[in-house]
């Protein structure tokens, strides 16, 4: 397996000939055509779009499923070309995160969330020990959750990297080689 790996979130709810859809496709074709593996979730909706466009730009596509989690998905959508089960939800977070170079969130739901804040909080905990932080960057459409408050400052706000256009993921991901 291919140790340039980004990890792609996305909501599962996600439906073709959208807007949505059309964007997880071009983000999952810009991950590949930049030379990285794409990991997802593995089952439909933004998942499956952006496997198909990383797979059409000549991608390895990897689904780390969760069978146990969800009985009632079939199994990994048809763009994968490797499938990793994981026993619970946070262990298919946990081995997404493990595998990548670096972590993309498009707009989803709740699970997209959790998914952006186990990926947030990794990063913070790599910066505490001295360690360079996973990069996370996030649809700009999760920018208006994401701002201080409580606890949570600018400097914890600088390890995430807001996405408003293509041009902005290309440089993203360059900024990956």
């Amino acid at each position: 397996m291919p140790r340039k790996i980004v990890s792609v979130f996305g909501s599962s709810r996600t439906r073709p000939g959208t807007q949505e859809w059309r964007k997880a496709e071009e983000w999952g074709r810009l991950v590949a055509s930049a030379g990285f593996a794409l990991a997802s979730g593995g089952y439909g909706g933004s998942m499956e779009a952006a496997s198909r466009g990383a797979r059409n730009a000549g991608g390895l596509v990897i689904g780390v499923t969760a069978p146990n989690l969800f009985e009632s998905r079939s199994g990994a959508n048809a763009y994968v070309d490797v499938e990793l089960p994981a026993p619970t939800l946070t262990g298919r977070i946990e081995r997404m995160l493990e595998m990548s170079r670096a972590v993309l969130a498009l707009p989803g739901g709740l699970g997209t969330l959790t998914e952006i804040m186990v990926a947030w909080n990794l990063a913070y905990i790599q910066c505490l020990q001295g360690r360079g932080p996973l990069p996370v960057a996030v649809d700009a459409a999760w920018t208006p959750f994401l701002h201080p408050h409580l606890e949570l400052g600018e400097s914890e706000l600088e390890l995430l990297t807001p996405i408003g256009s293509l041009d902005e993921l290309r440089e993203f991901l360059k900024m990956l080689s």
